[in-house]
């Protein structure tokens, strides 16, 4: 075969896997529309009838009856816009536009399926159904396909969110990939910079905060003259902290410590007791709390490892500890029953960093609105080093431990 054939052909399946990509975004922007235009809302919520917490369907009628409601009309707006995809693509490579035509193919199996549930088929809703399939939930929510504990959070998590219904590439784009509204979300080292920040950022997404600190002092966030629901923790009593965690749906480790150049046994010891083994305990403490499919699905741990795990802190405990905690938030990662989001950030204003270049508050709210992205390794830092260094140690290191350990 040539190599202008190769382009041909190449240019053909581009446009194919465009078409397909282009039905999908479709397809979760009329699910986004359903939940904004009323009229097609009626039609949607048909769906929602259908199924209990455990997705089984609540009426064999009402679930027939949602699929000629909701199900068909979708598959009619897709098959649609796969031919206007192919219209425009005539039009700008007339010789490579039929490779459009397996957008169309695509979205055409979505209405025969759709009418094949319509009718009652059995095997239709087993095989081509498969988000909605009951069962206990072997796996968290997917970072880029849609699965069953993905799709389950937009029936009973929040209805809008979790929008996208195979690729969450929408979700993503706009930030509904997670909600945090009624979540209850714990956070360490709350009277720090970046513990307030984060608590006034999640507070203001909806989000039920708790404050676990060392300190005695009542936590006030700007603008309130009522102090957050706090709890005095100190580092050493992490399980004791058990059954407030159990009420917890996302924790953040955000405590930590840095002794700077000192390198005496003590110095040593605080580090890696506050920066590693305390944060690993309390990780630990968190996910037993994790009991059953809506814990597996809802909750959430997220540790700051610092971008201390790649690149230098200019402390070298608080980079050796930061980068043991890192080692085994990936090591965990492996078999943890719930999502582990890591933070690593670069160097913001803090007690901890007085000379810091990133402001605390832009931090907070660049993870909260990287998580909501559903970003798993939340990078927010002004050197561009770590944003190539860190997912290739992730990478690598994980491999490492997934081929030499067991579970």
């Amino acid at each position: 075969m040539t190599s202008i054939s190769w382009i041909y052909w190449g240019a053909i399946a581009a446009w194919g896997l465009g078409a397909i990509l282009w039905v999908e975004v479709v397809r979760d922007l009329y699910h986004v529309l359903a939940h904004v235009w009323a009229p097609l809302g009626r039609l949607h919520n048909w769906h929602h009838r259908v199924f209990r917490p455990d997705l089984t369907p609540s009426s064999a009628l009402i679930y027939r009856q949602a699929q000629w409601y909701n199900d068909v009309p979708e598959a009619c707006v897709m098959i649609a816009m796969s031919l206007v995809l192919w219209g425009l693509a005539h039009i700008v490579t007339p010789e490579l536009a039929w490779g459009c035509g397996v957008g169309s193919l695509y979205a055409t199996g979505f209405l025969l399926a759709a009418m094949a549930r319509g009718m009652g088929w059995t095997w239709a809703h087993e095989m081509t159904d498969i988000t909605h399939l009951p069962g206990p939930f072997v796996q968290t929510p997917s970072r880029w396909w849609v699965n069953r504990p993905y799709h389950w959070r937009h029936h009973f998590d929040n209805q809008n969110a979790y929008f996208c219904s195979t690729l969450t590439l929408v979700d993503q784009v706009m930030g509904t990939a997670l909600s945090l509204k009624g979540k209850t979300v714990a956070v360490t080292g709350a009277s720090g910079t970046l513990g307030r920040a984060l608590l006034r950022e999640l507070q203001g997404q909806g989000a039920k905060v708790l404050a676990l600190t060392s300190g005695d002092q009542p936590i006030y966030l700007e603008n309130s003259e009522t102090p957050i629901p706090t709890r005095q923790w100190q580092v050493g009593q992490e399980t004791a902290l058990e059954q407030e965690l159990r009420k917890v749906d996302i924790l953040v480790i955000n405590h930590g410590v840095n002794v700077h150049g000192d390198r005496t046994p003590e110095a040593i010891d605080c580090s890696y007791e506050v920066n590693a083994f305390s944060a690993w305990r309390l990780m630990e403490t968190f996910l037993k709390t994790v009991d059953g499919d809506r814990d597996r699905v809802r909750k959430e741990l997220w540790v700051n490892t610092s971008e201390a795990e790649v690149n230098p802190a200019f402390s070298p405990l608080y980079e050796l500890s930061k980068r043991t905690l890192g080692d085994l938030v990936t090591l965990r990662r492996l078999d943890s029953p719930c999502i582990i989001r890591k933070l690593i950030l670069g160097p913001f204003k803090s007690s901890l960093n007085p000379v810091g270049v990133m402001s605390g508050d832009r931090v907070a709210a660049k993870i909260v609105k990287r998580a909501q992205r559903d970003v798993r390794n939340i990078i927010v830092t002004i050197n561009p080093l770590t944003w190539v260094l860190h997912p290739l140690k992730e990478l690598m290191v994980s491999l490492y431990f997934r081929g030499l350990t067991r579970p």
